[in-house]
């Protein structure tokens, strides 16, 4: 059979560092094939270069038989390649199904996509609001956009990098359903993963890529989660430190907050939520629940009334998020580029983004900026020339290794994060979950928001759930299981005042 995609000795350089060295692979059509690495392994690379956003400096890209040059991603989707960009490629300003209008091939009317984008998001469990301008939504809906945009063009080649890094669990099944319709009807996918089960699941064969060479082809069905860790770091991964030491008092506190939201962005309602030092506080929940709103008015981006957030016993709520940093209060928000991070702007340079003490009497302290750059470049792994690297040139997950690090070592008081490890390695998540250990075992307050529950029972010590911008009581980890966790999504907690409405809408899902 000819192969749908065949790669020979690809190799690509940029200053300092070979991304891709000599890959060769072959795609079968219908195959869904894995691509597991590090962070930094040249994983994105390779896929931008399939899909002619990049262009190789050696090699050979073949497609259905026939050699494929591409000058541009418009090419690739002429010819039937549609990809699922871990940075999502969307315009911020622009509705759901103007965003979806700009990558198809064929002429649509906007409200023939807005029906369309209906009829997907329903059947595939990606429901998402055509009309919804792209800025406000969550991480996870962007994800979702992205997907069904790529479903829109019918490919006979998709790549996915990194698509369920926000999404929830029920999303992710169906997800797989439909790669394995997709799969049987002939269409060969290309699947980016650092999920290790997800790839165990979906993948039919699972190529490892590190530092650029593909070392070994597996069945991932064949192996172990152990092992194909083992595969893609080249050593054992390392350990999650467990949590030691008794949480202290309160020192941050939401007090019953209630803030607006908007026809398509939630708020919050009524939200109250204390943090001790010393402390992990996790909060799960479906993304676009009121998630974002709430972090970002414990950060001080959103304020509030008098009273409303307190710091150390203190009133907090109306000073601004400089102001709340300067006592000790940090924040690492969900959206990686133009939030956390100035893609444009190098490492070194967005260290004085957050670093209080780089900057003095209106001067920029490069020589101390560049040595914690440094640091944290060295601390948190994170793979680059050095620290004049411009953060957009970074993969994902070093980028959220440094931005997490760059937080990290400043060593807050209080410490807030929207999704610690999207998009990061498993030996990378261990690594920034060990640092947030490490930070609570020093007094810290932390409260981490995540979709990876599996992930906040690790970590936390108590965890709470947002549903609909209602925030359920924090209980005790060891109280409470994956299972019921997963109810409470649906608002389904002991006196939450949705709970007769939840279970209504569980009972109609049911049906």
């Amino acid at each position: 059979m000819t192969p749908r995609l065949s790669l020979k000795n690809i190799t690509k350089r940029y200053p300092g560092i070979v991304a891709n060295d000599r890959v060769t692979l072959e795609v079968a059509p219908g195959e869904v094939l894995a691509v597991l690495g590090e962070n930094g392994a040249g994983k994105s690379t390779m896929m931008k270069i399939i899909y002619g956003a990049t262009q190789p400096d050696e090699g050979e890209v073949r497609f259905d038989g026939r050699p494929l040059t591409l000058e541009s991603p418009a090419q690739a989707r002429e010819l039937g390649i549609a990809m699922v960009h871990q940075h999502f490629a969307l315009f911020d300003t622009l509705s759901v199904a103007e965003n979806v209008a700009l990558g198809l091939t064929k002429r649509m009317s906007i409200a023939d996509i807005s029906a369309e984008v209906v009829r997907l998001g329903e059947r595939y469990g990606l429901q998402v609001d055509p009309h919804a301008v792209v800025m406000e939504l969550s991480m996870g809906e962007r994800q979702r956009v992205e997907i069904i945009r790529a479903l829109m063009t019918n490919p006979k080649l998709l790549i996915l990098d990194e698509p369920t890094s926000v999404l929830t669990p029920q999303a992710v099944r169906k997800l797989f359903v439909t790669l394995h319709q997709l799969a049987d009807e002939g269409v060969s996918i290309l699947f980016i993963s650092h999920k290790l089960d997800e790839i165990r699941e979906l993948a039919d064969r699972c190529v490892v890529l590190r530092a650029g060479h593909i070392v070994t082809s597996v069945d991932p069905k064949q192996e172990t989660e152990a092992s194909l860790a083992r595969l893609m770091i080249g050593d054992e991964p390392p350990v999650v430190r467990e949590a030691v030491g008794t949480p202290g008092d309160v020192i941050f506190e939401i007090c019953g907050v209630t803030t607006p939201g908007t026809e398509r962005v939630c708020g919050t309602e009524n939200a109250t939520l204390s943090v001790r030092s010393g402390e992990i506080v996790g909060i799960a929940g479906i993304s676009g629940n009121g998630q974002a709103r709430l972090m970002a008015l414990a950060a001080g981006e959103y304020r509030t009334e008098p009273g409303a957030v307190k710091l150390f016993g203190e009133e907090v709520g109306t000073l601004n998020t400089e102001e709340r940093r300067a006592k000790g209060l940090r924040y690492v928000p969900e959206q990686r580029l133009g939030h956390a991070a100035v893609p444009e702007l190098s490492l070194q340079a967005n260290t004085y983004l957050t670093g209080d003490d780089l900057k003095k009497g209106g001067f920029l302290l490069q020589d101390k900026a560049g040595a914690f750059a440094r640091l944290v470049i060295e601390r948190f792994h994170v793979k680059t020339p050095d620290e004049h690297k411009h953060a957009g040139g970074l993969s994902g997950g070093n980028l959220q290794k440094f931005i997490m690090g760059r937080e990290i070592l400043n060593k807050p008081r209080v410490l807030l994060v929207n999704q610690p490890t999207w998009g990061v390695d498993v030996g990378a998540a261990a690594v920034i979950r060990n640092a947030l250990m490490r930070l609570r075992e020093e007094g810290a307050a932390v409260i981490v928001v995540s979709e990876e529950v599996d992930e906040l029972f690790e970590i936390s010590d108590r965890i709470a759930v947002m549903y609909r911008g209602h925030l359920s009581p924090a209980v005790p980890k060891n109280q409470i299981n994956i299972e019921e966790v997963g109810r409470w999504m649906s608002g389904l907690w002991p006196g939450s005042p949705l709970r007769h409405a939840g279970e209504e809408n569980s009972k109609g899902d049911a049906r």
